[in-house]
Protein backbone atom coordinates (compact mmCIF):
# COMPACT_ATOMS: atom_id res chain seq x y z
CA UNK A 1 0.00 0.00 0.00
CA UNK A 2 1.68 3.16 -1.21
CA UNK A 3 0.38 6.66 -1.79
CA UNK A 4 1.54 8.90 -4.59
CA UNK A 5 4.51 11.03 -3.52
CA UNK A 6 2.41 14.17 -3.97
CA UNK A 7 0.83 13.30 -0.62
CA UNK A 8 4.15 13.36 1.17
CA UNK A 9 5.25 16.61 2.80
CA UNK A 10 8.64 18.20 1.99
CA UNK A 11 11.55 16.76 3.94
CA UNK A 12 12.11 18.35 7.35
CA UNK A 13 13.51 16.91 10.57
CA UNK A 14 10.88 14.49 11.86
CA UNK A 15 9.25 14.79 15.26
CA UNK A 16 6.76 12.31 16.75
CA UNK A 17 4.37 13.03 19.61
CA UNK A 18 1.10 11.55 20.79
CA UNK A 19 -1.39 10.74 23.52
CA UNK A 20 -3.48 7.81 24.69
CA UNK A 21 -7.21 8.36 24.03
CA UNK A 22 -8.40 7.53 27.53
CA UNK A 23 -10.07 10.83 28.43
CA UNK A 24 -10.02 14.55 27.75
CA UNK A 25 -6.67 16.28 27.51
CA UNK A 26 -5.89 18.72 30.31
CA UNK A 27 -3.64 21.59 31.33
CA UNK A 28 -0.80 19.18 32.07
CA UNK A 29 -0.89 18.06 28.44
CA UNK A 30 -1.06 21.66 27.27
CA UNK A 31 1.96 22.95 29.14
CA UNK A 32 3.87 19.70 28.78
CA UNK A 33 3.45 19.12 25.05
CA UNK A 34 0.53 20.70 23.19
CA UNK A 35 1.85 24.25 23.23
CA UNK A 36 5.16 22.98 21.87
CA UNK A 37 3.42 21.00 19.14
CA UNK A 38 1.83 24.17 17.83
CA UNK A 39 5.31 25.68 17.61
CA UNK A 40 7.04 22.56 16.28
CA UNK A 41 4.68 22.15 13.32
CA UNK A 42 6.40 25.07 11.59
CA UNK A 43 9.89 23.70 12.27
CA UNK A 44 9.50 19.94 11.79
CA UNK A 45 7.60 17.35 9.84
CA UNK A 46 5.38 16.51 12.79
CA UNK A 47 3.45 13.28 13.32
CA UNK A 48 0.90 13.39 16.14
CA UNK A 49 -0.32 9.94 17.13
CA UNK A 50 -3.55 9.03 18.87
CA UNK A 51 -2.23 5.88 20.52
CA UNK A 52 -5.35 3.73 20.77
CA UNK A 53 -3.44 0.44 20.66
CA UNK A 54 -1.26 1.54 23.56
CA UNK A 55 -4.36 2.64 25.46
CA UNK A 56 -5.66 -0.93 25.27
CA UNK A 57 -2.63 -2.26 27.16
CA UNK A 58 -4.42 -1.40 30.40
CA UNK A 59 -7.97 -0.88 29.10
CA UNK A 60 -8.66 -4.23 27.48
CA UNK A 61 -12.40 -4.78 27.83
CA UNK A 62 -13.09 -1.05 28.10
CA UNK A 63 -13.22 -0.61 24.36
CA UNK A 64 -15.84 2.13 24.26
CA UNK A 65 -13.71 4.36 26.46
CA UNK A 66 -10.81 4.17 24.03
CA UNK A 67 -12.88 4.32 20.84
CA UNK A 68 -15.01 7.27 21.91
CA UNK A 69 -12.03 9.33 23.01
CA UNK A 70 -10.22 9.12 19.66
CA UNK A 71 -12.29 11.96 18.19
CA UNK A 72 -12.30 13.83 21.51
CA UNK A 73 -8.50 13.90 21.60
CA UNK A 74 -8.41 15.00 17.95
CA UNK A 75 -10.78 17.85 18.82
CA UNK A 76 -8.45 18.94 21.61
CA UNK A 77 -5.52 18.89 19.18
CA UNK A 78 -7.28 21.08 16.65
CA UNK A 79 -8.75 23.40 19.27
CA UNK A 80 -5.32 24.31 20.69
CA UNK A 81 -3.99 25.14 17.23
CA UNK A 82 -2.43 22.00 15.78
CA UNK A 83 -2.97 22.56 12.06
CA UNK A 84 -3.84 19.51 9.92
CA UNK A 85 -2.23 21.28 6.95
CA UNK A 86 1.08 21.34 8.85
CA UNK A 87 0.96 18.22 11.04
CA UNK A 88 -0.01 14.61 10.31
CA UNK A 89 -2.58 13.40 12.85
CA UNK A 90 -2.87 9.63 12.83
CA UNK A 91 -4.64 6.81 14.63
CA UNK A 92 -2.14 4.20 15.75
CA UNK A 93 -4.32 1.19 14.95
CA UNK A 94 -4.78 2.42 11.37
CA UNK A 95 -1.06 1.89 10.74
CA UNK A 96 -0.69 -1.92 11.06
CA UNK A 97 2.97 -1.72 10.04
CA UNK A 98 3.63 -0.50 13.59
CA UNK A 99 2.36 -3.79 15.00
CA UNK A 100 4.65 -5.82 12.74
CA UNK A 101 7.65 -3.73 13.73
CA UNK A 102 6.72 -4.25 17.39
CA UNK A 103 6.72 -8.04 16.94
CA UNK A 104 10.13 -7.93 15.26
CA UNK A 105 11.58 -5.64 17.93
CA UNK A 106 10.34 -7.88 20.75
CA UNK A 107 13.08 -10.30 19.70
CA UNK A 108 15.68 -7.66 20.54
CA UNK A 109 14.58 -7.08 24.15
CA UNK A 110 14.60 -9.35 27.19
CA UNK A 111 11.83 -9.54 29.77
CA UNK A 112 14.38 -8.62 32.43
CA UNK A 113 15.27 -5.42 30.55
CA UNK A 114 11.62 -4.43 30.27
CA UNK A 115 11.11 -5.03 33.98
CA UNK A 116 14.07 -2.77 34.79
CA UNK A 117 12.60 0.18 32.89
CA UNK A 118 11.91 2.68 35.73
CA UNK A 119 8.97 4.28 33.94
CA UNK A 120 7.28 0.91 33.47
CA UNK A 121 8.03 -0.08 37.09
CA UNK A 122 6.40 3.11 38.38
CA UNK A 123 3.34 2.73 36.17
CA UNK A 124 2.94 -0.89 37.23
CA UNK A 125 3.03 0.29 40.86
CA UNK A 126 0.46 3.04 40.19
CA UNK A 127 -1.93 0.57 38.58
CA UNK A 128 -1.48 -2.07 41.27
CA UNK A 129 -0.60 -4.82 38.79
CA UNK A 130 2.07 -6.38 41.03
CA UNK A 131 2.91 -9.60 39.13
CA UNK A 132 -0.41 -9.73 37.27
CA UNK A 133 0.95 -7.55 34.46
CA UNK A 134 -0.61 -7.68 31.00
CA UNK A 135 2.14 -8.68 28.56
CA UNK A 136 1.12 -5.85 26.27
CA UNK A 137 1.62 -3.33 29.07
CA UNK A 138 5.03 -4.70 30.04
CA UNK A 139 6.19 -4.50 26.44
CA UNK A 140 4.68 -1.16 25.46
CA UNK A 141 8.15 0.50 25.44
CA UNK A 142 8.88 -1.80 22.48
CA UNK A 143 5.72 -0.61 20.74
CA UNK A 144 6.81 2.96 21.39
CA UNK A 145 10.17 2.16 19.82
CA UNK A 146 8.31 0.87 16.77
CA UNK A 147 6.26 4.07 16.60
CA UNK A 148 9.34 6.28 16.81
CA UNK A 149 11.51 4.33 14.40
CA UNK A 150 8.74 3.74 11.83
CA UNK A 151 8.70 7.46 11.11
CA UNK A 152 12.47 7.81 11.64
CA UNK A 153 11.74 10.51 14.20
CA UNK A 154 14.90 12.21 15.39
CA UNK A 155 13.08 14.25 18.04
CA UNK A 156 10.47 13.08 20.57
CA UNK A 157 9.00 15.52 23.11
CA UNK A 158 8.69 13.82 26.50
CA UNK A 159 8.59 14.58 30.19
CA UNK A 160 11.56 13.64 32.34
CA UNK A 161 9.71 10.54 33.54
CA UNK A 162 9.65 9.27 29.94
CA UNK A 163 13.39 9.57 29.30
CA UNK A 164 13.90 5.81 29.98
CA UNK A 165 11.57 5.13 27.04
CA UNK A 166 13.81 7.06 24.67
CA UNK A 167 16.84 5.28 26.09
CA UNK A 168 15.21 1.91 25.46
CA UNK A 169 14.21 2.91 21.93
CA UNK A 170 17.80 3.83 21.14
CA UNK A 171 19.03 0.53 22.58
CA UNK A 172 16.73 -1.28 20.15
CA UNK A 173 17.89 0.90 17.26
CA UNK A 174 21.55 0.18 17.99
CA UNK A 175 20.98 -3.53 18.45
CA UNK A 176 19.03 -3.83 15.20
CA UNK A 177 21.56 -1.81 13.22
CA UNK A 178 24.40 -3.94 14.58
CA UNK A 179 22.53 -7.12 13.67
CA UNK A 180 22.24 -6.12 10.00
CA UNK A 181 25.58 -4.34 9.78
CA UNK A 182 24.27 -0.96 8.65
CA UNK A 183 22.35 2.05 9.92
CA UNK A 184 18.76 1.41 8.87
CA UNK A 185 17.01 2.92 11.88
CA UNK A 186 17.83 6.27 13.47
CA UNK A 187 18.26 7.15 17.13
CA UNK A 188 15.90 9.66 18.71
CA UNK A 189 16.62 12.63 20.92
CA UNK A 190 14.31 13.61 23.76
CA UNK A 191 12.92 17.14 23.71
CA UNK A 192 12.05 18.30 27.23
CA UNK A 193 9.38 20.89 27.94
CA UNK A 194 10.22 24.24 29.54
CA UNK A 195 7.83 23.33 32.35
CA UNK A 196 8.30 20.12 34.28
CA UNK A 197 5.54 17.81 35.44
CA UNK A 198 2.47 19.82 36.41
CA UNK A 199 0.99 18.73 39.75
CA UNK A 200 -2.69 18.07 40.21
CA UNK A 201 -4.85 20.65 41.91
CA UNK A 202 -4.55 18.55 45.10
CA UNK A 203 -0.77 18.95 45.10
CA UNK A 204 -0.30 15.24 45.77
CA UNK A 205 0.61 13.88 42.33
CA UNK A 206 0.96 14.85 38.72
CA UNK A 207 -2.17 16.14 37.00
CA UNK A 208 -3.93 13.02 35.77
CA UNK A 209 -7.23 12.09 34.16
CA UNK A 210 -7.45 8.91 36.22
CA UNK A 211 -6.78 10.65 39.55
CA UNK A 212 -9.49 13.25 39.02
CA UNK A 213 -7.18 16.13 39.89
CA UNK A 214 -6.96 17.68 36.43
CA UNK A 215 -8.45 20.69 34.66
CA UNK A 216 -9.57 19.58 31.21
CA UNK A 217 -8.98 21.86 28.24
CA UNK A 218 -12.70 21.53 27.51
CA UNK A 219 -13.79 22.34 31.09
CA UNK A 220 -16.48 25.04 31.26
CA UNK A 221 -15.67 28.32 33.01
CA UNK A 222 -17.45 27.41 36.25
CA UNK A 223 -15.47 24.16 36.59
CA UNK A 224 -12.22 26.03 36.06
CA UNK A 225 -13.21 28.52 38.74
CA UNK A 226 -14.14 25.78 41.19
CA UNK A 227 -10.90 23.87 40.52
CA UNK A 228 -8.77 26.94 41.23
CA UNK A 229 -10.63 27.58 44.47
CA UNK A 230 -9.86 23.99 45.55
CA UNK A 231 -6.15 24.25 44.78
CA UNK A 232 -3.64 23.29 47.42
CA UNK A 233 -1.68 26.25 48.82
CA UNK A 234 0.39 26.66 52.01
CA UNK A 235 -1.50 24.95 54.88
CA UNK A 236 0.30 27.21 57.37
CA UNK A 237 -0.85 30.40 55.67
CA UNK A 238 -3.92 30.69 57.88
CA UNK A 239 -4.29 34.48 57.91
CA UNK A 240 -3.59 37.11 55.27
CA UNK A 241 -0.82 38.66 57.40
CA UNK A 242 0.99 35.34 57.89
CA UNK A 243 4.14 34.83 55.78
CA UNK A 244 3.43 32.17 53.17
CA UNK A 245 5.54 29.51 51.49
CA UNK A 246 5.78 29.57 47.70
CA UNK A 247 7.66 26.29 47.27
CA UNK A 248 5.20 23.42 46.90
CA UNK A 249 2.32 25.87 46.58
CA UNK A 250 0.31 24.62 43.59
CA UNK A 251 -1.12 28.04 42.76
CA UNK A 252 2.34 29.51 42.29
CA UNK A 253 3.47 26.43 40.36
CA UNK A 254 0.63 27.08 37.92
CA UNK A 255 1.41 30.79 37.75
CA UNK A 256 5.01 29.93 36.83
CA UNK A 257 3.68 27.68 34.07
CA UNK A 258 0.91 29.86 32.62
CA UNK A 259 1.49 33.53 33.53
CA UNK A 260 3.75 35.11 30.88
CA UNK A 261 4.45 38.20 33.03
CA UNK A 262 7.39 36.89 35.08
CA UNK A 263 7.79 40.21 36.89
CA UNK A 264 4.19 40.04 38.10
CA UNK A 265 4.71 36.49 39.41
CA UNK A 266 7.93 37.53 41.16
CA UNK A 267 6.11 40.42 42.85
CA UNK A 268 3.28 38.16 44.01
CA UNK A 269 5.79 35.67 45.42
CA UNK A 270 7.65 38.40 47.34
CA UNK A 271 4.45 39.80 48.84
CA UNK A 272 3.17 36.34 49.72
CA UNK A 273 6.42 35.39 51.47
CA UNK A 274 6.44 38.68 53.41
CA UNK A 275 2.84 38.32 54.58
CA UNK A 276 -0.11 40.49 53.71
CA UNK A 277 -1.23 38.74 50.52
CA UNK A 278 -4.19 36.38 50.73
CA UNK A 279 -4.63 33.12 48.85
CA UNK A 280 -7.81 34.47 47.25
CA UNK A 281 -5.90 37.26 45.52
CA UNK A 282 -3.32 34.88 44.08
CA UNK A 283 -5.99 32.43 43.02
CA UNK A 284 -7.94 35.20 41.28
CA UNK A 285 -4.83 36.08 39.25
CA UNK A 286 -4.42 32.44 38.25
CA UNK A 287 -8.08 31.98 37.39
CA UNK A 288 -8.06 35.06 35.15
CA UNK A 289 -5.03 33.70 33.31
CA UNK A 290 -6.50 30.20 32.89
CA UNK A 291 -9.89 31.51 31.76
CA UNK A 292 -8.18 33.70 29.15
CA UNK A 293 -6.23 30.67 27.90
CA UNK A 294 -9.11 28.19 27.84
CA UNK A 295 -12.01 30.28 26.55
CA UNK A 296 -10.85 30.40 22.90
CA UNK A 297 -9.92 26.71 23.07
CA UNK A 298 -13.44 25.85 24.29
CA UNK A 299 -15.07 27.99 21.62
CA UNK A 300 -12.98 26.49 18.83
CA UNK A 301 -13.64 22.98 20.13
CA UNK A 302 -17.40 23.57 20.24
CA UNK A 303 -17.34 24.79 16.65
CA UNK A 304 -15.30 21.81 15.43
CA UNK A 305 -17.42 19.26 17.29
CA UNK A 306 -20.45 20.14 15.15
CA UNK A 307 -18.98 18.01 12.35
CA UNK A 308 -17.24 15.01 13.85
CA UNK A 309 -17.53 13.24 10.53
CA UNK A 310 -15.08 15.73 9.07
CA UNK A 311 -12.67 15.02 11.94
CA UNK A 312 -12.82 11.29 11.25
CA UNK A 313 -12.26 11.83 7.53
CA UNK A 314 -9.22 13.97 8.25
CA UNK A 315 -7.85 11.27 10.57
CA UNK A 316 -8.45 8.62 7.90
CA UNK A 317 -6.53 10.56 5.25
CA UNK A 318 -3.70 11.45 7.60
CA UNK A 319 -3.42 7.85 8.79
CA UNK A 320 -2.96 6.77 5.16
CA UNK A 321 -0.11 9.26 4.79
CA UNK A 322 1.45 7.96 8.01
CA UNK A 323 0.97 4.37 6.86
CA UNK A 324 2.89 5.08 3.67
CA UNK A 325 5.86 6.38 5.66
CA UNK A 326 5.78 3.45 8.10
CA UNK A 327 5.47 0.95 5.23
CA UNK A 328 8.66 2.27 3.68
CA UNK A 329 10.57 1.77 6.93
CA UNK A 330 9.09 -1.70 7.43
CA UNK A 331 10.08 -2.63 3.88
CA UNK A 332 13.67 -1.64 4.66
CA UNK A 333 13.64 -3.67 7.87
CA UNK A 334 12.15 -6.76 6.18
CA UNK A 335 14.70 -6.55 3.37
CA UNK A 336 17.65 -6.32 5.75
CA UNK A 337 16.57 -9.34 7.81
CA UNK A 338 15.68 -11.44 4.77
CA UNK A 339 11.88 -11.41 4.91
CA UNK A 340 11.43 -10.03 1.39
CA UNK A 341 10.47 -13.30 -0.27
CA UNK A 342 10.39 -12.46 -3.95
CA UNK A 343 8.92 -15.81 -4.97
CA UNK A 344 5.67 -15.16 -3.05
Amino acid sequence: MMLDDTYIQPQKPVILTGDRPTGPLHLGHYVGSLANRVKFQDEYRQFVMIADMQALTDNMGNYAKVRDNVVEVALDYLAVGIDPDKSTLLIQSKVPELAELTVLFLNLVSVARLERNPTVKEEIRQRGFERDIPAGFLSYPVAQAADITAFKARHVPVGEDQLPMIEQTNEIVRRFNRSVGKDVLVEAQAVLSRVGRLPGIDGQAKMSKSLGNAIALSAPADQVSQAVKQMFTDPNHLRVDDPGQVEGNVVFTYLDAFEPDAALVADLKARYRAGGLGDSVVKRQLEDRLQALLQPIRERRTELSRDKGAILEMLRKHSLVARDVAARTLSEVRREIGLDYYFL
